[in-house]
């Protein structure tokens, strides 16, 4: 019981292991940072000591202090019209 009990927790700890390197490799690109130096939103610069790095140039949103209120105009149906049909076994 204990082995089968220690292979799981190893196993489970190799699958988690692949999990985060196969998300985290791809992650750690400059792919991202290239599409939004593309549409202007960011930079690459070197410092003063010669460090290459990256830098957002669009200006951040504000946030808003409570979320838009929308006004929904109510239906009005037409003088005389009825919304139920008139049931023709009724008749």
């Amino acid at each position: 019981m204990k082995r089968m009990f220690l292979y799981g927790n190893l196993c489970g700890v190799i699958m988690a292991a692949a999990l985060t390197f196969a998300v985290a490799i791809p992650a750690n690109n400059d792919h991202w940072r290239v599409e939004i130096t593309k549409r202007g939103g960011g930079d690459w610069y070197f410092d003063k000591n010669g460090h290459w790095g990256w830098m957002w140039t669009a200006k951040l949103l504000p946030q808003r202090a409570r979320p838009a209120t929308v006004i929904v105009p109510k239906f009005r149906p037409e003088p005389g019209s009825s919304r139920e049909r008139p049931d023709p076994n009724k008749l």
